[in-house]
């Protein structure tokens, strides 16, 4: 059976050769049009156990999305929600973060400009006298040249060069944008840090002036006693020491309570002088996280704006690759212009004046003295970087969510200890108090009872802040604040 039907076809000539060239060439180019050199990505294989944390004994560890509560919910006292915002909306770090994030935009719209024709408009022109001499006719004359139209100019993509590099570029905005993220998260952190410190520092001010007030009672009844002849000189030296140590205490917490403002006025950036009301009496009313497993599947992770970045750079990284690879090839640029010519202005649009130009170029690379070859050794190199940083940032986020969930863990144990310290040194104070002032043990009985009561009761409040500030820091370092809009930075 003849499948042939078109005798032009059958005999290799006539229109329809033409088209069957037309439509082979056609879909030459839309192949070569897709092609891309750049490598697939491949997320590298997280170099940590599968679990993070300790899993309760027989419990199976869930594999659930951990998706945290937004700051507003994890720091509830109000004059710290203030401080955030505040922060949130004059601190220069992050300030500085949002405007990467705009000129990384802006050079990511740069390059994706790129892919797209350039259009321009032209319009010239110009008048010029030859002496006769030069001329050839032997006289002098005076011409002009007038032109008016539009020009286009448009790269062929062939071998993904261009698209390689505008993958380079918006990888690189969304790193940009994750670090920002990150910024956010780390600012409300320290803020929330700086804080708690200053809670803390506060009530142990307020325990030490409280410890200075007890010791000058304490002073003034050793005295007395000294005058009746019950005390000793020794006692009352000793008693006058216990209250300078205290009176050196009070000054250094109100040192620290001092420079704690002033990490919080610098951590606001605002040119306002910083006003804050009583610290709140119970640590717990600053920070409430909700309760979170002990024991976490490593791919929560993953989430963490640090490691999106990391692995945003490893695909800005392939575009180069795929760019530094299409750079071996030829590059194809089309440039045209269309509009009318004339030698009198007046003429320039009148009938007949209608000039066009079309003008392909093929730069083919041939010898660079290893040049390129050398490009495309240097962007394997940074991608091979970029997946030790991404690997590295996995190892950095596992190790302290580990140690955030560990210490949540041992805190309870801790503060139980703690308290029960506290009790058995108030007790053990006011027996020695009695017991010195019924004249059965010396004074140095009460003095160590004292010290003892005192370094108990700032190890209970150091206590208590370090267990807030675990959350804190649990909150950080499984990237806290996902849900809510406040990561759109005030402006």
């Amino acid at each position: 059976m003849n499948t042939i039907t078109n005798p032009s076809v059958a005999s290799g000539s006539g229109p329809g050769r033409f088209k069957v060239r037309s439509l082979v060439v056609a879909s030459l180019l839309a192949v070569l049009a897709g092609c891309s050199l750049t490598p697939d990505y491949q997320q590298p294989v997280a170099p940590v156990p599968s679990t993070i944390g300790e899993a309760r004994q027989g419990a199976p560890v869930a594999d659930i999305a951990i998706s945290l509560q937004g700051w507003r919910d994890v720091f509830i006292d109000p004059q710290l929600q203030g401080l955030i915002e505040t922060a949130l909306e004059h601190n220069r770090d992050l300030r500085e973060a949002v405007l990467n994030v705009e000129a990384a935009r802006s050079q990511y719209r740069i390059q994706r400009s790129t892919l797209l024709p350039t259009v321009g408009a032209y319009g010239e022109g110009g008048r010029q006298r030859t002496p006769g001499d030069l001329s050839p006719t032997g006289s002098t004359t005076t011409s002009g040249q007038y032109a008016a139209g539009v020009m286009a100019s448009y790269e062929l993509d062939f071998f993904g060069r261009l698209r390689g590099l505008s993958t380079e570029a918006l990888e690189s905005y969304l790193a940009t944008e994750e670090a920002r993220r990150s910024a956010h998260i780390s600012l409300v952190s320290e803020v929330a840090s700086a804080y708690l410190s200053w809670v803390v520092d506060s009530q142990l001010l307020e325990l030490a002036q409280n410890t200075q007030a007890t010791r000058e009672r304490t002073v003034d009844l050793v005295e007395r006693q000294y005058q009746v002849g019950v005390a000793t000189q020794l006692d009352v030296s000793q008693a006058k020491g216990a209250l300078h140590d205290a009176r050196s205490r009070t000054a250094e917490f109100d040192r620290l309570v001092q420079q704690d403002i002033n990490a919080l006025q610098f951590l606001t950036g605002s040119s306002e002088t910083l006003q804050l009301t009583a610290a709140p009496k119970d640590l717990g009313s600053v920070v409430k996280l909700a309760d979170i497993p002990s024991a976490l599947p490593s791919n929560v992770l993953l989430n963490r704006p640090d490691i999106l970045a990391a692995e945003h750079t490893i695909r800005a990284a392939n575009g180069s690759i795929g760019a530094a690879r299409a750079a071996f090839f030829p590059r194809i640029v089309l440039t045209g212009s269309a509009g009318t010519a004339s030698a009198d202005l007046s003429n320039l649009f009148s009938s007949g004046t209608g000039a066009w130009s079309f003008f392909p170029r093929l730069d083919l690379p041939i010898f660079d003295f290893g040049n390129r070859q050398a490009n495309l050794d240097l962007a394997e190199v940074r991608r091979d970087i970029r997946i030790n940083q991404y690997e590295r940032a996995i190892q950095t986020g596992f190790r302290e969510v580990a140690d955030a969930l560990v210490a949540r863990s041992r805190y309870v144990d801790q503060l139980e200890a703690q308290e029960d310290l506290v009790e058995e040194a108030e007790r053990t104070h006011t027996l020695s108090s009695y017991r010195y002032e019924t004249g059965i043990d010396s004074f140095l009985q009460v003095l160590d009872a004292q010290r003892t009561l005192f370094n108990a009761q700032q190890s209970l409040l150091a206590t208590r802040a370090e267990q807030q500030l675990n959350l804190v820091q649990l909150y950080r370092s499984l990237g806290g604040g996902w849900e809510e809009g406040e990561l759109l930075p005030a402006s």
